[in-house]
């Protein structure tokens, strides 16, 4: 097993490819409210030059009342497309500490067709703190057209977590932090019951990186496999809103786990309902 995932490049890696052509950088952050970090507002202040924003909270589904939900690919196109992004362009995404929201800018651009997306190992905390190259100057965003290819076998619905708690077959694994998913703290969004999905296990996101690097392949197998994953069958991942489950997801990928599947509506749908089962304590 390699010592590093294929799916995250380095500071060096980047820096020394800045301004090439066909290099696409995406400032993917994202926080909640306790982080009290604003995520456009630091990009305005600095951002990596060349880098774009990605706006989680407005490239989602108009039609949906859940934060997040992820857009039909026509509505990514446009926003992808307005960033001057192609799917067959190299794409580095980032986030602050590293490894919070970035994989959800990830896994969206891989859901919608793109092959060669990468996450920044070390974030933009690393970079700045590193002494690297930012800017406050507007990025130029040059006419591109993303092409999207939705592969909708990426996702899972309602529906589907329905029938997976109630018949099992795929393992269900939950990124929100411990005291979410036994039910012991309340969830930051208000009308949601506390606990988790009958039968799911706790990897909290923040356990798959250190000190904004993602963990080697080896330590992450370790992780995932003493929350109770097993590795050679399904998993779906899962969260608050969408968004931490795809750090599990990317440590699924970085591993070559390929049957994988992210609930894109996640504990904002599921436990905003008052007709779906919910569990507490550890298991």
């Amino acid at each position: 097993m390699s010592e590093q995932s294929p799916f995250i490049v380095s500071a060096d890696w980047l820096e020394e490819r800045l301004h090439q052509p066909g290099l696409s950088i995406v400032d993917g952050s994202w926080y909640l409210p306790a982080q009290r970090r604003d995520a456009r507002a630091e990009y305005e202040a600095g951002h990596i030059p060349g880098a774009v924003f990605f706006d989680h909270d407005a490239v989602v589904d108009p039609d949906s009342k859940l934060p997040h939900a992820m857009p039909d690919p026509l509505t990514f196109e446009q926003y992808a497309s307005s960033m001057g992004i192609s799917e067959d362009d190299t794409i580095v995404v980032y986030d602050g500490p590293g490894f919070f929201s970035a994989p959800r800018t990830w896994w969206l651009f891989r859901v919608m067709g793109a092959a060669k997306v990468y996450v920044l190992d070390g974030g933009l905390d690393g970079w700045r703190a590193e002494g690297r190259p930012l800017t406050d100057e507007p990025t130029k965003i040059a006419a591109s057209v993303f092409d999207p290819k939705f592969d909708e076998k990426r996702l899972a619905g309602l529906d589907d977590m329905r029938r997976f708690v109630e018949k099992g077959g795929i393992q269900i694994a939950d990124a929100r932090s411990p005291g979410r998913f036994t039910g012991e703290e309340p969830e930051p969004r208000e009308g949601m019951r506390s606990g988790h999905m009958p039968g799911a296990v706790n990897v909290p996101a923040s356990s798959l990186s250190k000190d904004g690097h993602l963990l080697p392949p080896e330590a992450l197998r370790e992780k995932l496999e003493a929350a109770g994953l097993d590795l050679t069958k399904p998993v779906v991942t899962s969260c608050g809103s969408g968004v931490t489950a795809a750090v599990i997801t990317l440590a699924l990928e970085s591993l070559g786990h390929k049957d994988n599947r992210l609930y894109d509506g996640s504990w904002s749908e599921w436990g905003s309902r008052d007709d779906t089962p919910v569990a507490t304590g550890k298991s």
